[in-house]
Order: structure tokens, then sequence, then C-alpha cells
């Protein structure tokens, strides 16, 4: 079948065209399905080599964020409407007025992975090469620049050795740094067919949490925060103490083992010792080592818990070093494997997207600038690397940067210190924010705001952190005057006198410039290669399959692995050890406790996208703190309370949830959140600034931090069939529900100090407003802060208020789905005031997400009898789609089989001894 087809009947046209997610670095690939005109759910592509039919919740769910709900329609220029010319050509006169009077320095493009290849190509292409300043940088630096240093470090390229077919393959799964249970689940479903497949397979999670990755794992080492590189250094002592290594492959292949090894052992005193300083069981180190040892088809599998560090570089080479010492690179089943964040992270790593990097695996050496100036005709081409993500948003503050650029991305919540961000940009003469979404809290920072193409609008290529290149190809038309990036940046190039340079009228233009730059002067010196590709037709490149780079006259399928032929980028063609002195996180002040952040299994980055989606709302609906019981006790915070983390940086409100699963003395709290979404939840404003000396990574996971009780009057919640905004109290937090993505309602939970009725009042007057007339059945007892209001309109279920002092309510799902129905019975009616189902089923807290299975079902299931995660598959389809529940599946297993049961609230919980009922129009 081509990318797109069209097959039509009479009746029924059905169009379908294969793209690829635009989630995680995974890169799966997603069928679309169009029946005149109408989007179907999607499907995974059953052909694509990343993920051969399976999607996540969040991929599955992908039709439900293509509304047009906050999108960014036409240019704005300080908040009015303009025209494309008008916003371009300010654009490019403040560039050259800044250029003149302060010099190219002074201008900055911040990117991101969310941008395609030929975006990122030519966002870069007209930074370095033609405005001439490597003042680019991108939110990749936030997640994957240690790994990139790592590898440049140990091959001499940024190279990725293997590739997924290596999960299938190996005997050993190390997984450190990465909840892949979440963050990557369709490469944990594989690793759970893996270990079904073979039996024999051992998993090892490293993770100072027990996360939901820890299911699979035969050992959990909860090792300390940051302790990371004390632990492979340790094990490079211990290969070479027990002498399993490969001395033919450290002889002829590598250079520095000696230095390596002798600070290896100056640092490793002993087991005991090695246990001591990463607060483990030192049986459970030992295990490790030996499987380790013992095993040479091995995968080391990391991601963010590597890199965002200070010290992300050489932990990364910590990793690197026990693979050379044992030869298991370059082999079927041994790999050390950075697993990316972000769906083009890796193609931006192709083009050069960070700021000490050139296009092409190129970076600022003489012959490099001199081959790229060349190629581009760029006199102008930047001489040096240009200002990584925190110097450049604190040289905006500074002054220094006068123009910045923001593609694609959302730093005042994803950046450390991120009010400081937010400071930094009041100190810019112009922010330019190109974006799809108008509604995010760095738009509102911007001068000027550019409408971008979303998903399903764009065409280009993606590159996955196998190397695979994908097509992710346009089936939308984009709303208003949205257009893709490229063509955005190619018309301010032309506005600058650069036309000729940036003539394209088609991403297939721009991939071929991109592929011919890979194969300029490169003669197999350079491993990015795409020469096979280049000189495509419009068609072929439409048509083009997923594959693996290089693809060149050696590789013209792709190739599979690097270094199976022992040949590396370096000077002399050898891999290097790295000599390794680690370091704990360096200590911290304005805290007792360490906080750690990452994601949640059903959002992504700051949910400009998830948070579109009902379904994804509906597993974790609030942002949280996890939170050890015994730091909870200390503190006198109790599970479900509003708590406040804070330091000198900030503070933000969550709901505080207690579990063991949390190391004493360290709280997780998930990236996610934004103002949009939140009264007090962007992390980032707590997270410190330091970085990676190396690859100018910032120490996302390690910030002092304070908790505390969050004392309020009254608590509750609201839904309604309109976004009524921000509400007017101390907490709140938001989601949309329903089953129609273009007219979503939203449910939001609240709490506040002081009288509950003049929140109340003041919310009754603005949904009143948004309904017009309906009438309004009320339950009032003052006494105890409740309110139980309720809008009808034409007896359809338009609004619900539920306020009380201190009543922890039941699950919400059976009130949403009385939003579902066109009228409410007299039954119906009742319960609502009542506040809880009549005739309507309670399902319970939603589990699995893909089939909206809930936590009651489940245990209903269980005690008739389900008694494996394999037969509530079976009986109600939770877990058999992406997986991702199945942890939480098991752990409602382990609580019901053994009788120790959730019982629902009583009637004594539920108090109306002194309410009084009323309905007014």
């Amino acid at each position: 079948m081509s990318a797109t087809e069209l097959t039509a009947t009479p009746f029924n046209a059905l169009q379908q065209t294969k793209t690829t997610c635009p989630y995680c670095g995974v890169g799966c690939g997603v069928d679309i399905h169009q029946r005149n005109g109408q989007l179907l759910p999607v499907k995974g592509d059953d052909r694509h080599p990343a993920n051969s039919g399976r999607l996540c919740v969040k991929g599955s769910a992908l039709h439900e964020t293509t509304s047009h709900n906050g999108r960014l329609l036409y240019p704005l220029m300080n908040g009015q409407r303009s025209s494309w010319s008008q916003a371009i050509n300010l654009i490019a006169d403040k560039i050259q007025q800044v250029i003149h009077t302060h010099g190219p320095d002074a201008v900055a493009f911040y990117g991101s992975g969310q941008l395609l290849t030929e975006d990122y190509y030519v966002a870069n292409k007209l930074m370095k090469g033609f405005i001439g300043s490597a003042n680019m940088d991108t939110n990749s630096r936030l997640c994957m620049a240690s790994a990139v240093a790592s590898y440049k470090r140990a091959f001499g390229s940024d190279t990725v050795p293997g590739c997924y077919g290596d999960l299938d393959q190996a005997d050993l799964l190390v997984l450190t740094g990465s909840n892949a249970a979440w963050a990557h689940p369709v490469l944990y479903q594989r690793m759970v067919a893996a270990k079904k497949a073979n039996p024999d397979l051992k998993v090892v999670v490293i993770d100072p949490r027990r996360t939901a990755t820890c299911d699979l794992a035969d050992l959990h080492l909860a090792i300390r925060p940051g302790s990371d590189a004390f632990l492979f250094t340790a094990l490079l002592a211990y290969l070479v103490e027990t002498n399993h290594l490969d001395h033919e492959f450290i002889a002829r292949h590598t250079e520095g083992w000696e230095a390596a090894v002798a600070a290896a052992r100056d640092q490793c005193r002993g087991l005991k010792e090695v246990a001591a300083q990463l607060d483990i069981q030192s049986s459970d180190l030992a295990q490790f080592f030996h499987w380790f040892a013992a095993t040479p088809r091995t995968v080391t599998f990391y991601s963010q818990g590597i890199n965002q560090s200070a010290t992300g570089t050489d932990k990364g080479n910590a990793i690197i070093n026990v693979h050379l010492a044992t030869g298991r690179i370059g082999k079927p089943g041994a790999a050390p494997f950075s697993i990316t964040g972000q769906p083009n992270a890796m193609g931006g790593r192709e083009v050069g997207g960070l700021a000490n990097q050139l296009a092409a695996h190129m970076d600022f050496s003489a012959a490099d600038r001199d081959r790229v100036r060349r190629f581009w005709q760029a006199p102008n081409l930047a001489e040096r690397p240009g200002l990584k993500a925190v110097d450049l948003f604190q040289a905006v503050k500074r002054g220094e940067i006068k123009f910045l650029w923001i593609m694609s991305t959302n730093p005042l919540v994803s950046m450390p210190d991120a009010d400081e961000v937010k400071e930094a940009l009041k100190h810019c003469e112009l922010v330019v924010v190109s974006d799809c979404m108008a509604d995010t809290d760095t738009a509102a920072a911007a001068h000027v705001l550019l409408p971008a193409a979303s998903w399903g609008e764009k065409n280009g290529t993606v590159t996955n952190s196998e190397r695979r290149i994908s097509r992710q190809r346009g089936f939308l038309p984009p709303p208003g005057e949205a257009m893709p990036d490229w063509w955005i940046i190619t018309r301010v190039a032309h506005a600058l006198g650069h036309g000729s340079a940036f003539n394209y009228n088609h991403p297939a233009d721009i991939f071929d410039e991109h592929t011919r730059l890979s194969a300029f002067e490169n003669n197999g010196s350079r491993d990015f290669d795409l020469s096979a590709l280049s000189g495509m037709s419009r068609a072929q490149y439409d048509a083009m399959a997923p594959l693996q780079w290089p693809v060149n006259a050696q590789y013209p399928q792709g190739r599979q692995r690097f270094f199976d032929d022992h040949r590396f980028y370096t000077d002399n063609g050898k891999a290097r050890f790295i000599t390794v002195t680690p370091e704990l996180p360096a200590p911290r002040t304005g805290g007792d406790l360490i906080m750690n952040t990452g994601r949640v299994r059903d959002h992504w980055h700051t949910m400009t996208r998830t948070g579109k989606a009902p379904a994804l709302a509906q597993h974790i609906s609030e942002p949280y703190a996890d939170i050890h019981p015994q730091d909870a006790a200390l503190r006198g915070i109790k599970d479900g309370s509003l708590v406040r983390i804070f330091n000198p940086r900030g503070n933000l409100l969550l709901r505080a949830q207690l579990s063991e699963n949390q190391r004493a003395g360290e709280i997780f709290v998930p990236m996610h959140w934004t103002s949009r979404y939140a009264s007090a939840a962007r992390m980032g404003i707590l997270t410190n600034s330091s970085v990676d000396a190396i690859s100018g990574q910032p120490e996302l996971k390690y910030s002092a931090v304070n908790a505390e009780p969050f004392h309020t009057d009254w608590q509750g919640f609201v839904l309604s069939r309109r976004d009524i905004g921000a509400p007017d109290c101390a907490y709140w937090a938001c989601a949309v529900f329903g089953d129609d993505i273009h007219n979503p309602g939203m449910v939001c939970e609240v709490a506040g100090r002081g009288d509950a009725s003049q929140f109340v009042d003041a919310l009754r007057q603005r949904l009143q407003d948004q309904a017009m007339k309906g009438q309004w059945l009320m339950l009032s007892d003052p006494a105890q802060q409740h309110y139980r209001h309720v809008l009808m309109l034409n007896n359809r279920l338009e609004a619900v208020i539920f306020v009380h002092k201190d009543l922890h309510f039941s699950n919400r799902q059976w009130l949403t789905e009385c939003f579902a129905q066109r009228e409410l019975s007299p039954q119906q009616r009742r319960a609502l005031l009542a506040g809880h189902p009549a005739d309507a089923p309670d399902h319970g807290a939603i589990v699995c997400s893909c089939f909206q299975i809930g936590e009651k079902q489940i245990i209903q299931a269980i005690h008739t009898g389900c008694d494996s995660s394999d037969a509530l598959g079976k009986a109600l389809r939770c877990g058999a789609n992406c997986g991702s529940c199945i942890p939480e599946i098991k752990t409602l297993l382990a609580r019901h089989r053994t009788g120790r049961d959730l019982q629902p609230p009583t009637a004594s919980e539920n108090p109306f001894s002194n309410a009084v009922s009323t309905a007014v129009e």
C-alpha cells in the first residue's frame, strides 16, 4: 500500500495515511483512516518496524487531539491580529537592526524536538550559516545532550550503536534512569514480550523510585539519587578483578584503558563500601555484578535519570566503559542504548540543532566549518559554538540577546529556574514564538506569535531512537492561517535577503539538500550519510518507507547496528575509554527533601496535546507529589491532602500521594502541569540551573525543597460543559472530559480559604452567564461549608459544583457519564444532589485508559475469579492494548486476592444532617 490511498464508493470514501506518532522517541508508525472526511480512531501501523502495530495509550488517543480548540490561528503582534507579511517584515527588520547595532550574537533561536527534520534544517542553516551566530539551541538540550556528549567522547561521533531488535535478543536488560513502562510503553511491552519468550532473560532496574517498570524486574537497585557513576565505575573494577573482559577487543580496538581502570580501582574500595555509597544491600549489588559479568548479551537502556544530571556525560561514559571492556557493542543483544524522549530529538542532532553542532554530524573544527561554508555558500558561517539553553536564557536576562525566536516549545515550564526564564523574556527587545497553541505560558510572554501547523497537518521526516527515519505526513488542512515551520523560517530568510539559499517549495527540496550535505566530502569519514536518498522525486519522498541511517552505497537499505566492524570515528579508529571520577550531586540549599521529576503514563511534556484528549485526563487528573510516609508523618502531611512544595525559588501546590515506592528523604513531582491546567504546578520554578560542564544539560532530577501541609477551609470540584477558565480560589487543577473532542467539558478540582459561599456564588454567576437561562438545583449547609449545586438546561446537565469543608468526594466518573445523556431522569437528578450514582454504574477511577476500564470493575472481576492480568485482559480487555496499566492491575490483584478490599464511602462519610435542598430558576 502506498503512503496515502483513497478508496472511493458512491457512499463510502475511505482515505488511509501512514504517518508517525508525535510523542516520544520510539517513533511508532500510525495508520490514519478518514471516512467521508471524518477522522476515525487511529491504529498502529503493523508494517512499521518500530512498533509492529502497537501503540501506547497516548498514541491510541491521537485522534482526540486534532480539534482546533486553543489553536493559534493567525499571526499576532502585541496581541493584535496582523498579516503574515507584516509579521515577517517586522521580524526581518528587527534581526537586521540587532545585527547592525549589536552583532549577530545578539540574535538567538530556541527550537524543539517537535520540529520536523526539514524545519530544523532550515532554522539551523539560517541562524548559523547566514545570520552568522551559533546561538541556536533546542529543548533537546534538556533531555539528551549528555548522551550525545558521551557517545562523541567514546566513539568520536554521536552514534547510537544498537537497535530495538537488541531488546529481543538480550539475555540481560539493565534499565537505568528510565521508567520505560510509562515513558516508552511500546518498547517496554517489547521487553515484556522478550521475557515471556525467554524466561531466562534477567531484568535489572536501577532507579531511586520503585516505578511501574519495576514490575518486570528480577532485581531493583533503589540507589541513592545521582550515584549511577559510582555503580558503573565499581562494575568496571569488578570486571577487571574477576577477569570478565574481552582482552582482544580492548587491545586492538580501544585506547585509554589503563587510566580508566586505575581510576575505577581507586574509587572502588570493596563491595560493602560501594553498596554503602549507593545505599543498597551489598547482596543485591553482588547479584547485579555477577549477572553482568556472566551475560555476554547485555543491553543497558538509559534515559533522563542518567542524562539530566550535572555529571550526566560522565555517567553515560561509565556505562559505555563497561560495554567496551566486555566487547558488548556492535553485536546482537549487546549495546549501550540511550533512548530519546522526543519524536525528533535525533533529527535535530542530525541537522545541528544544538548550539555546539553544525549540520550533518559536523562540529566547529576548522575543516568542518570550511566544508559547511562551501556547501551552503555561506561566507558568514558562525565561527564558534553558541550559547547552550541555560546560558542562552541567562544571556537574555542580562540584555545580551536582543532578539529571541522560540519554536514549538514551552521553556517557561520546561526550563530549570523557570520563573527566572519568565523574567528574562521581559528583558528582550523582541520575543517571537511560533507554535500551534495560543494559550501557553511562553506564548503569553511573546511580542509576536506565529501560527504553526501541527501534527496531522505537517509534512516531513523524523528520526527515532534507533536512527530510523520515518515520514510524518499531513492528512488535515491547517486551521486559519497556520503554516509549516519550514515555510515560516524560509519566508524570514527571504525577507533578510537570502532567498537564493532558501529557495524551497516543498519539504522534499529541503530533505534532498540535507542528504547531499550528509554525503558532501564524506567518503566514510562521518557516520551520518544519506547519499543513497539524494535525488528522490517528490513521489519517492512521499512514499519513502522507514529506514535506519546510514543509507549509502555500502548500506543501501540502511544499517541495523554500528561498530560490528570495530571501526570507530575517532582519529585512530579506536573507541575511547573515558576516565570517570564519580561525584554525588553537590549539596543543595533550600530544603531537606530532594525533588525528582519525570513523566506520568498518559501525559507528555507540557500537555499542549495530551491535555486536549479526554481519555488521557482520567488516569491522573491532578498534579501531585509522591512522598514517603515517614517524611509525611514528620511534617503532618496526610495522603490525599494538599501539600505546599517550596524553596527560595518558588512554591507549588500539589496533591500528596504517600508511597513507600519513594525513598525517604525524596519526593517525586511530574513535569507536565502548566498555568493552563493548574494554579501552581510548574515544577520548573523549583529546579536549579546547575548544568553538566561538558554537555550543558541541566540537573533536573535533583533539587532541594521543603514540604508542608497546605490547609484550606473547603474543597470540592466543578464539572461544566464549558471551559470556566481559572477558578478564583487558592488551589485548582483542571482537565477535559466527555466524548466530543471539539467541545469537551472541563472538570476542576478546587480548594480554598474563607467562606465557600463567595466562591460558589461567583462561579454560579459565571456559569449562568455562559448557559443563558437554566435551573439550579441546590443543596446548601453553610455551617459545614457544604454546597451541592447543579445547573440544568432543558433537563440536560450543564454544570455541577460540589464543595464541603472536609469531605473527600468519591469518584467523579459517574458524574461525567451523566453529562453524556440528553436528559436526566428524576431519579438521576436526585442522585446528583445525593452525591452518589443512582442507576448509573460507578466504575471507579480509570485504570485502563485505552478501554476506559475503572478500578471497581477490575476489583469486581478479581472477586469473581480473574486471578491474573491475562485473565482480566480476556474478561475486560484492560491491559490488552498498550499494556501500560498492567503494573497497576497487578497491584490491584495483589491487594484484593488477599482480601484487603477498598470499601466504597459509607453514608456516615456523606453527611446531610443540616442540609437544605432547593430549586431555583
